[in-house]
């Protein structure tokens, strides 16, 4: 609601309240900040700009093979752009993108929170991501990126095979990326537990939530089994030890458990936040209620839950017991059952409903065509036999990427498109969306379904060249014509919502008729989020309109306002009933000091510089404790304006 229409009662709160969380304009800022809205801004720009990154490694790979016996790039070249393609697209955009940037944006207003759980975190899990990402690129620039695929299986990653630096970027780089993986996921999950907004018990969440938790607890318990390996393969290569050496008593497949353990739970990491998207875009645009919501809810959680259980699948071909085998083989064809319930019913609430396919929907159609399609090679993967006979060929690759690409990526831009006039109070222009769409839709499937042919003709994956006489050139001549017109495609999504940031029309605060609390505060929100917490009756706050009308009393009473500093409402973990008022942190230095000091000690760490990196880890222990130390217990601005007003 404007201020020029409110009580006077009602526009001091308001007035009030921008004084309170307003932070400082400018470069700084944008430093300091802890706003969760600018930390998302600063997620979604650092990972579009490593998209970029991984589009460009894409695009040389694919120019490379347009033909047999090339030399666009050396093979040591082409190695690098193979694993840091891998790298990049999986740790430093798609989860920075669809947690950092969207869970961070999203979350806090979809509850009805002023802000995440730890705010300073919240900064400090940013700083650390994009130091860790310039630290892994530093590596490719110097001409040491890592080269051993973006899986790193030893013994190829040993200090024997690849005694460079090469590694030890990979190794240490997502040591250090974990940590910001692991702070944001924590934050995500208090957040959505304690800092609900009144009345929404766990059974009223919005689907994003349940898909966003599901993915972040699968976080917390995915990355320590793959940190344990990234460490203990430092352990080998910088101090000679043997958990890799089979000679020495070491086994590689360690290794691989280890990583996959990890590698197959992040699958479903990167799918549910696209499931999360897609649950919010489909009943705006059909004007219903998600059908089977309740068990959309269940199957979001089992989805995270059964994957731990699969991650052998991608070892069948190292010879585990058959009956291991079989296990997994059933495990991965269980998992199947909860992503069907969710197809379903994204489906039968398309056609129950009165579809509007504006340009976001289009964008869910696509991930829906792709989720299926890419399901339906994955369960050709539980056939052992089979999986046997396509490992390391192009046909996996075919399937990762219409999983990956075409079911995790499609809903992150139809995202773009829904929530961009939320974020930039603009529209963007509906016809070129549209273009976009059609663009990357047909790039994508000229690019990779030839790929399922070329890997059931043999041709492996990682091989930078290919003989003429194996009939392998034309598959390949047209997934790399696909594959430039899906950057184009990519590349006119970017140029349309840049342009109407600038030259849309004014979207006004519910452009499409939004079903979540999003959609009730302005556009773009103000930093406090809500000028009185909401109230909440359902899932589908926003088109609750006596709740909406209650709040428009509460404010104009000044009632639930938190107006004494920055101030959030914690609730109960089941039935959100309000249990306290706690005092939010406002800007800092300390989450980007926090970042730096902890560059240094990965860096010295690299150089080998062991007591130098003792010192930095003194350093960040330092700057932690000084940064609560000098916590005061009321907001520093609270007090002034109180003395203020008094």
């Amino acid at each position: 609601m404007a201020v020029d229409v409110l009580s006077p009662d009602a526009r001091r709160s308001v007035e009030r309240l921008e004084r309170l969380w307003r932070e400082p304009r400018g470069l700084v800022g944008w430093l300091t900040t802890t706003d969760h809205k600018r930390i998302g801004i600063l997620y979604f720009f650092t990972s579009l700009t490593f998209l970029g990154a991984g589009g460009v490694e894409a695009l040389l790979i694919r120019t490379q093979l347009l033909g047999p016996d090339r030399s666009v790039v050396s093979p040591e070249t082409f190695s690098q752009l193979m694993t840091m393609h891998g790298v990049t697209m999986i740790f430093l955009f798609v989860i920075p993108m669809s947690i950092g940037a969207f869970g961070n944006y999203l979350l806090p207003l979809m509850i009805g929170a002023r802000d995440m759980a730890f705010p300073r975190m919240n900064a400090v899990s940013y700083w650390i991501y994009l130091a860790a990402g310039l630290f892994i690129y530093v590596g490719v620039f110097t001409g040491n990126g890592p080269d051993a695929g973006w899986f790193d299986y030893v013994p190829l990653a040993s200090r024997q095979f690849s005694p460079g630096p090469n590694i030890d970027f990979y190794a240490l780089g997502l040591l250090f990326v974990s940590v910001s993986t692991t702070a944001a996921a924590i934050n995500v999950i208090v957040t959505t537990f304690k800092l609900r907004a009144p009345g929404m018990a766990i059974n009223r969440m919005p689907l994003f939530c349940y898909a966003m938790l599901a993915a972040n607890g699968a976080l917390v318990f995915a990355l320590p089994p793959l940190s344990a390996g990234l460490i203990l393969l430092e352990l080998d290569r910088l101090l000679g030890m043997r958990f890799f050496d089979v000679s020495a008593g070491g086994d590689t497949l360690l290794w691989q458990h280890l990583f996959w353990i990890f590698g197959h739970p992040e699958v479903y990491i990167i799918v549910l936040p696209a499931f999360g998207i897609a649950t919010s875009i489909i009943p705006t645009f059909t004007r219903r209620k998600m059908v089977a919501f309740p068990l959309v809810a269940l199957s979001e959680i089992l989805v995270a839950f059964i994957g731990f259980g699969v991650w052998a699948h991608h070892m069948f071909a190292v010879g585990l017991p058959t009956v291991n085998a079989i296990y997994y083989a059933a495990a991965s064809l269980v998992i199947v059952i909860p992503s069907g319930v969710q197809l379903f019913a994204w489906i039968t609430t398309l056609v129950t409903g009165t579809p509007r396919f504006s340009t976001p929907l289009l964008w869910i159609v696509g991930f829906i065509v792709f989720f299926i399609a890419g399901g339906l090679t994955g369960i050709m993967f539980a056939a052992i036999p089979f999986d046997q006979q396509v490992t390391d060929t192009y046909f996996v690759v075919a399937h990762f990427h219409f999983v990956i690409f075409g079911a995790a990526v499609f809903p992150v831009f139809g995202g773009m498109y829904y929530w961009f006039p939320k974020v930039t109070g603009r529209m963007y222009h509906e016809g070129v969306g549209k273009a976009s769409f059609v663009l990357t839709f047909l790039g994508t499937a000229l690019t990779f379904f030839p790929m399922h042919i070329v890997g059931l003709l043999g041709m492996p994956r990682r091989n930078y060249t290919y003989p003429p006489d194996v009939g392998w050139a034309p598959y390949n001549l047209a997934e790399t014509i696909g594959a430039y017109i899906l950057a184009g495609g990519l590349m006119l999504v970017v140029l349309n919502l840049a342009v109407s940031r600038f030259r849309g029309a004014p979207a006004g605060n519910d452009p499409f008729g939004g079903d979540t609390l999003e959609w009730v505060t302005t556009s773009p929100p103000p930093a406090y989020n809500f000028a009185v917490i909401p109230t909440v009756s359902s899932a589908y706050a926003a088109w609750d309109l006596e709740d909406r009308k209650r709040d428009a009393e509460l404010l104009a009473r000044r009632e639930r306002t938190l107006e004494e500093g920055h101030q959030a409402q914690a609730t109960s973990v089941l039935d959100a009933e309000p249990e306290e008022i706690v005092h939010m942190p406002s800007e800092s230095w300390y989450p980007l000091l926090v970042a730096v000091v902890l560059a240094g000690l990965f860096s010295m760490l690299l150089l080998q510089h062991y007591v130098v990196a003792g010192g930095f880890a003194l350093g960040v222990a330092a700057v932690v404790a000084l940064w609560h130390l000098r916590e005061p217990e009321e907001p520093e601005d609270a007090l002034v304006l109180l003395e203020t007003e008094r």
